[in-house]
């Protein structure tokens, strides 16, 4: 017989809940809650392990990046070169302290949530109230909850009066929960637990008693930090690519080294010592030493531009991962929409209208029907909330609906001041969960007026001559348009009642419906975003009705679809597929079903970006390819699990992101396409040599001499080329594609053979006319330059041709600066002349070397023509 697992905490009774816990409205024996505390331990977060400073430095050396260049640095080291390998150490270190200062903010996300724990707290023991510290609480202690106060552990709340606690960074509730004493069913989301209290929250208003049920890693918060302790971050695409791209290159190098050194030695005789020699020049040549430092330029210039754009990036290799973005899942309450409650739509016996207006500024317009007086008024009456003008604009002190009233009032020709001084407060009746209404009592000429305002189901079957069915209908149509529904009604009397009760005999003034509206730019954003072929879902702590009516205002899709997290609950696990796919809003989903809902989307190799901003949001932040936290009103445990923060919470800021993602992949990969088929024709000028036993065209100094200018300042330039015209009207790339591309793999065939080609050609023309050894290698090398130079101008735009390409930038200008003065100083000055063996050019050989790189660039134009015909 298999036992039944006990009800949930927030089934129970209250009565009950204390029995289960062994405890009573009194509290705990010091006794038995010092025995509870040996048993249960402290109440206390656990602290993530973390190792020490020299394990993490050593571990920033298993990046794929670091690994490269500490690859290129033993390969100059080996030939000689300490000068290139003092650089290249260079950028290992700086890379890896950067690495590491980047992965200490991360290795914090667990330490940021034990910050939300109270440090003290009031609690009953033997019946007599005690301050103690947090930590010491037990289960079953009874803990005195007021305003002000952060709870401090789970609690079953005992009695609760008015009480409304702030759960958005565990829910995502955008507004303050309301709280009582009362079960609720067991499957109820935690959004829905009206009953309990969990650790980290704050009580914004009320009082309440609430009996300990879980402390220290068994709570709500410490499950989330077990979850995220648990989690690997997902691997960037660009990481998986680079580790294939190298692996292919590996085995090429080694396939044609191999072969090199055996027809050099068993065919041509040559012996084994200048054999390594050669393959060592081969591997010089083939092998892109510069790359791993521009793409680490380029992707730290990508964390430049975005920070201008309000995205502070947190990992550099997250930059190129926002290019790859099929997939935003994004936060509803500040991100899409202000964040600011406000008054939109207005009913009332015989008329209606429509509010506009920014935020909580007095002004604005009012469509429709003229406004009755006494509606407006009486919203500014049952109220206690205050206006203010400050730096950053209107914002109000106290609740934000209620803040919305007053900025609904003034619209309406309402002085709130003036008002208050003809009607002076008496007495008031505050907001109760039970009543679910608040009532103000307020003089008046030959009387006094009570101001009432509440939830339609609340106040309408307290209002006299109306057809309530009617009105709850018509609150109803406008909850089913996202908005919060309030109902307003006053009654006049000749004097004051004796007790300010739940008030009967209503007169119904109207229903108003608040929201909080969309940005302004946002709905422009995501139609950018879903012309770049990226999907929005809305994933929100509100109800599934508002967020549907957000989505569909914003235009995340015409008829959103909407699901509840109870609802994804009920489903199997075959029906998960089909609901990720067809669902556009999520609402009341708990953190474990954020974190399934990224690895859903992920199964089939989508790129996943995820916005959050709550403890609740951190797995799933973490877990997702792109996690995005909320810079203003993020919890720092969001921050720190997120590769990316927002510094202005805006969603037209992620737009922008994945624009500049974007554009950073398309400067790597013209950094590849560029970098690989030069490298591969300066190798295939080797190898040709070797192969069919022929002089060397170059030595493998001078091949060295090559890759170190044109990576350093041809390859670098392409880094700063800017946003090219129509990358946010293509679909995202499939980040499952290799680097080593069809087109790229042609490319690499054709440009390899052209540059060995006219490598060959010049080596043979200077020597037929006469000239030195040393001339016809040093019009070689001067050769491949002016062949890399002109190969970049062809690839610096990948979306046109050579007139496509726009003015250079200004680091293309230093680049080839750069490399022309490097040029003439290894061709003329003596002393470079000495170390390479070169030696000064003529006008013939110059003019070769132009030819052909002129010669290049017609055919690629051809070739880039023919490709467009054939498309």
């Amino acid at each position: 017989m298999t036992d039944t697992p006990p009800p949930p905490w927030h089934a129970l009774p209250a009565a009950a809940a204390l029995a289960r816990a062994e405890s009573g409205v009194r509290g705990l024996a010091a006794e038995e809650a010092a025995a509870r505390l040996a048993r249960h331990g402290p109440n206390l977060l656990p602290a993530p392990p973390r190792p020490g400073l020299a394990a993490r430095f050593a571990r920033q050396f298993q990046d794929l990046l670091i690994r490269l260049l500490l690859a290129a640095a033993a390969l100059t080291a080996f030939l000689g070169e300490w000068a290139d390998t003092v650089v290249i150490l260079v950028v290992v270190v700086a890379n890896a302290t950067i690495g590491l200062l980047q992965e200490g903010r991360a290795e914090r996300a667990l330490e940021a949530i034990g910050t939300l724990l109270a440090p003290r707290a009031a609690v009953l023991r033997d019946g007599v109230r005690e301050n103690l510290p947090a930590e010491a609480l037990v289960p079953g202690d009874v803990v005195l909850l007021e305003a002000g106060d952060r709870v401090p552990a789970d609690l079953r709340l005992v009695e609760a009066a008015s009480l409304r606690i702030e759960e958005a960074a565990l829910t995502g509730e955008s507004v303050p929960a309301e709280k009582d004493a009362a079960p609720v069913a067991a499957a109820a989301p935690l959004a829905d637990r009206r009953g309990m209290a969990f650790l980290g929250t704050l009580v914004v208003a009320g009082q309440a008693r609430g009996l300990v049920v879980a402390t220290g890693a068994a709570t709500e918060i410490g499950r989330l930090g077990a979850m995220l302790a648990g989690l690997e971050a997902a691997e960037t695409p660009l990481l998986r690519q680079m580790k294939r791209l190298a692996r292919q290159l590996t085995v090429l190098v080694l396939g044609v080294a191999t072969v090199v050194f055996a027809v050099a030695v068993l065919v041509h005789g040559m012996k084994v010592a200048d054999a390594v020699l050669v393959v060592v020049s081969l591997a010089v040549s083939a092998i892109p030493e510069g790359l791993p430092a521009v793409l680490s330029v380029t992707l730290a210039l990508g964390v430049r531009r975005m920070a201008a754009r309000h995205a502070i990036i947190r990992r550099l290799p997250a930059v190129e991962t926002l290019g790859a973005v099929g997939v935003i899942c994004t936060d509803k309450t500040g991100t899409l929409t202000r964040n600011e409650m406000a008054v939109r739509s207005v009913a009332w016996p015989g008329g209606a209208a429509r509010v506009a207006g920014d935020g909580y500024a007095p002004f604005g317009a009012i469509e429709g029907d003229d406004v009755p007086e006494r509606l407006a008024a009486i919203a500014a009456l049952c109220n206690d909330a205050a206006l203010r003008e400050g730096p950053e604009g209107w914002t109000v002190a106290g609740d934000p609906m209620e803040g919305a009233l007053l900025a609904f009032a003034a619209r309406a020709g309402i002085e709130a001041d003036a008002l208050a001084v003809a009607h002076p407060r008496l007495a008031a009746l505050p907001f109760d969960a039970t009543t679910r209404l608040m009532a103000t009592l307020h003089g008046r000429e030959g009387g006094v007026l009570l101001a009432v305002k509440g939830a339609p189901e609340a106040v309408l079957p307290r209002c006299a001559g109306i057809d309530a069915a009617e009105w709850l209908a018509r609150a109803e149509a406008m909850a089913a348009r996202g908005e919060r529904v309030l109902a307003l009604a006053l009654r006049e009397d000749d004097a004051a009642p004796a007790t300010l009760a739940p008030p009967e005999g209503l007169a119904l003034l109207g229903l108003v419906g608040l929201a909080d509206p969309p940005r302004p730019e946002a709905r422009a954003a995501v139609a950018e975003c879903r012309a770049a072929g990226i999907r929005v879902v809305m994933i929100t702590g509100d109800h599934a009705a508002t967020g549907a009516a957000i989505a569909a205002e914003l235009g995340i899709a015409a008829a959103p679809r909407a699901m509840t997290g109870q609802a994804l609950a009920a489903l199997p696990a075959e029906g998960w597929p089909a609901a990720v796919r067809d669902t556009d809003v999520f609402a009341r989903v708990s953190p474990e079903q954020k974190l399934l809902l990224v690895e859903a989307l992920q199964r089939d190799g989508t790129v996943v970006a995820m916005t959050g901003d709550g403890v609740n949001d951190a797995p799933a932040l973490k877990r997702a390819d792109i996690g995005i936290a909320m810079g203003r009103r993020g919890t720092e445990a969001a921050k720190q699990a997120a590769q990316m923060v927002l510094a202005d919470d805006d969603f037209a800021s992620i737009a922008a992101a994945v624009r500049e993602g974007r554009t950073v992949y398309d400067n790597l990969r013209k950094v590849i396409v560029w970098n690989l088929p030069t490298d591969g024709g300066e190798a295939l000028v080797i190898a040709g040599a070797v192969l069919f036993g022929l002089m060397l065209p170059m030595t493998p100094l001078q091949v060295l001499w090559i890759n170190t200018i044109t990576a350093t300042a041809l390859g670098m330039a392409l880094a700063f080329e800017p946003t090219e015209r129509g990358v946010m009207a293509e679909p995202p790339r499939d980040p499952r594609r290799p680097l080593l591309t069809g087109f790229l793999l042609w490319r690499f065939l054709l440009v390899s053979a052209l540059v060995a080609a006219a490598a060959f050609g010049v080596f043979g023309l200077v020597l037929a006319r006469g000239g030195t050894e040393e001339v016809a290698r040093t019009a070689v090398v001067n050769t491949i330059v002016a062949l890399e130079i002109a190969y970049l101008f062809a690839v610096r735009r990948g979306r046109g041709g050579l007139l496509a390409g726009g003015a250079p930038t200004p680091a293309l200008w230093l680049g080839l600066g750069v490399t022309v003065a490097g040029q003439a100083a290894l061709t003329y000055a003596p002393p470079l002349q000495a170390v390479f063996g070169t030696a000064g050019l003529g006008l013939a050989e110059w003019g070769a070397v132009a030819a052909a790189a002129v010669a290049l660039l017609l055919v690629l134009e051809a070739e880039r023509m023919g490709r467009a015909r054939i498309r």
